[in-house]
């Protein structure tokens, strides 16, 4: 076996700084022409032209989106490292010289950073290509579309068969709440299995002054509301981490009137992957059950969205090593219940995803899904690093045998 080189951090932190003014270029641009889901061919066109120039092996997607190749074309170990492409229905708030161009639409979750992370990753990787075949390893760029979206887009990408022969996939998520430098790691479950819960009852409407001449629909949909999160918490292990929680009401228009319709719409969470597997027969017994006094038909539609994301602990140890190695700061990281589709990959190939500290130190914490969120910048060059150096870990570890 030919001796793998090894190439000094300064030859990757020079590569990586020949290609950041392009990048911070890049991003705006993409930031000030942000895209809804399934319509990201702007972005796409974009990328696409810069991968070819590079010399990756690109593969479009069949709507939006695309996937790139860079190293061993019979690899040994494949890493696949997903940024999502798709932007916000948010109006945008930050009065930056490259905001949204696009009323109503903005990049408010961080994805216009993840884009051009991948991107300069691929481009660095494709200069540095050459260590990659001789340690065989191969490394899938997936620029996936329409993660803000149910179903989400990692669904197209592993019915595209692009999760075929990864061993292993990365992903990294913009975090406002942690400093620049900083890169969030946990092991086991990171985010929350997301689905939506629509419970819609209907009944004899009728006047208030006469309930019992009714079904109080209205009532009724007020304890389905109050005691089934109530239930459920008390139904399951509190550790799975079970949040149902609602966030439209709809019923009636007149106070002196018990309507004939209503429902209700929320989000059901569970961090736990065998619970939220089998969730739903109970959450149909137990509205059912709170339903079934005041007479009312109920038609319940439970949604799956999301499974949770669960850090493979290898994978988290690559990533450690991989921030080490880019001068970042590995920190713990919490729970969040927010969901993510990269899970979907999860279930193609073992991975993990990090959070990417965003906030200027000292500076404010932004939240996500907000149409004032501003990146520091100085977190794209670290993003970059921390890609690029997975892949030439693996380079470096590439003597001992890989495991499919």
């Amino acid at each position: 076996m030919n001796e793998i080189p090894v190439l000094p951090e300064t030859t990757v932190a020079s590569v990586i700084a020949g290609v950041l003014p392009e990048l911070v270029t890049i991003r705006r641009d993409i930031h000030a022409h942000p895209e809804l889901s399934r319509e990201e061919t702007r972005t796409t066109a974009l990328l696409r032209g810069r991968l070819d120039r590079a010399g990756t092996r690109v593969t479009p997607m069949p709507r939006t989106g695309l996937v790139a190749d860079i190293g061993a074309r019979e690899p040994r170990l494949r890493i696949g490292l997903r940024a999502d492409i798709d932007a916000l229905p948010v109006q945008e708030r930050t009065g930056l010289d490259w905001a949204s161009t696009v009323d109503g639409v903005c990049h408010a979750c961080g994805h216009d950073v993840h884009t051009t992370a991948l991107l300069g990753a691929a481009l660095v990787l494709a200069e540095l290509e050459d260590v990659l075949i001789d340690a065989g390893i191969a490394v899938r760029c997936l620029f996936q579309p329409a993660e803000e979206a149910m179903p989400g887009g990692a669904h197209e990408v592993v019915e595209a068969g692009h999760m075929g022969g990864v061993d292993r996939v990365f992903a990294l998520h913009c975090d406002p709440g942690l400093d620049v430098g900083s890169i969030g790691l946990r092991e086991g479950p990171i985010t929350a299995a997301s689905d939506l819960v629509e419970v819609r009852l209907t009944g004899r409407g009728g006047h208030t002054s006469r309930p019992h001449l009714t079904e109080d629909l209205t009532f009724a949909l007020a304890k389905i509301m109050t005691e089934v999160p109530a239930a459920l918490s008390r139904r399951l292990d509190p550790r799975s981490g079970v949040a149902l929680v609602w966030g439209v009401v709809e019923a009636g228009v007149a106070p002196n009137v018990i309507p004939a319709h209503g429902r209700a719409l929320g989000t059901l969470r569970v961090l736990d992957q065998s619970v939220w597997e089998g969730i739903e027969p109970l959450l149909r017994e137990i509205v059912t059950a709170q339903s079934a006094p005041y007479g009312v038909r109920v038609d319940l539609r439970h949604t799956r969205g999301v499974p949770p994301v669960v850090n493979d602990v290898t994978a988290i140890a690559d990533l450690g090593r991989a921030a080490l190695a880019a001068g970042l700061t590995p920190v713990p990281t919490a729970q969040s219940l927010g969901g993510e589709d990269f899970s979907w990959l999860l279930a193609q190939a073992p991975g993990a995803m990090a959070r990417l500290g965003t906030r200027a130190p000292g500076g404010r914490t932004f939240d996500l899904h907000q149409g004032d969120l501003v990146v520091d910048e100085r977190a794209l060059p670290n993003a970059v690093g921390l890609l690029v150096h997975l892949a030439l870990g693996a380079a470096r570890d590439a003597r001992q045998p890989a495991s499919r």
